[in-house]
C-alpha cells in the first residue's frame, strides 16, 4: 500500500501565473474610455465633451469641455476649463435656433449629446476631438458643430461653433 504525498509544488505554478497575467496585461493594448456626461432640465441642458487628448506619463486622458444649451433662447454656450490655471480660458457660442430655421413663435425641443470626431485641422486652426450633436423635433433635423481649440487661447470674445454639415432629417418637420 503505497501512501499519497501531498504536492508541494504549487507555489512556483502560482508565481508563474501571477507572472505571465502581469506580463500579458502589460503589454495588451489600453484603450481609453470617453465619456460625455448629460444633465438636463425643462429649460436647459449641460453636457461635457472632449476638447483633446493629453499624453501624460503614458497615460491618454481628455480635455473636456463644458457646454449649456438654452432652449428658450436657442443659444448654445460652452468653455473650457484650463486644467493649470483652473479658469475658464476659451469661451464659444452658436444660436441654433437660427440654424434650424425654427418659427419664433413655436416653442423649440431641443436633444443634445457629443462624439468624438478627430476632425481635421483647417488650415492653422486645430480642431477640437469632440462635436456636438444637436437634434431639434420641431424640424425633425440634426445638426453637428466642431470647435477649434489651443491650449495658447486665452480668454476673449466667445469663438463662433461651426456648423459641420447642413443636417439630416429624421423626421418630417411639422
Amino acid at each position: 500500500m503505497t501512501t499519497s504525498k501531498p504536492n508541494t509544488n504549487r507555489l512556483p505554478w502560482i508565481v508563474a501565473g501571477l507572472g505571465l497575467g502581469l506580463c500579458i496585461s502589460w503589454m495588451w493594448p489600453h484603450e481609453p474610455m470617453h465619456a460625455a456626461t448629460v444633465d438636463r432640465d425643462e429649460k436647459f441642458a449641460m453636457i461635457t465633451v472632449p476638447v483633446k487628448d493629453v499624453q501624460f506619463a503614458g497615460v491618454k486622458d481628455s480635455l473636456d469641455g463644458i457646454f449649456v444649451l438654452d432652449f428658450l433662447t436657442g443659444q448654445l454656450r460652452g468653455a473650457v476649463l484650463d486644467p493649470r490655471t483652473g479658469q475658464f480660458t476659451t469661451a464659444y457660442l452658436r444660436s441654433v435656433a437660427s440654424d434650424f430655421n425654427l418659427d419664433p413663435q413655436a416653442t423649440a425641443r431641443y436633444a443634445v449629446t457629443t462624439g468624438v470626431a478627430n476632425l481635421p485641422n483647417q488650415g492653422r486652426i486645430q480642431m477640437s476631438t469632440g462635436v456636438l450633436y444637436v437634434g431639434e423635433l420641431n424640424s425633425g433635423m440634426v445638426m453637428a458643430y466642431g470647435f477649434p481649440y489651443s491650449d495658447s487661447q486665452r480668454a476673449a470674445a466667445p469663438i463662433p461653433l461651426i456648423p459641420l454639415n447642413q443636417g439630416f432629417p429624421f423626421r418630417e418637420a411639422q
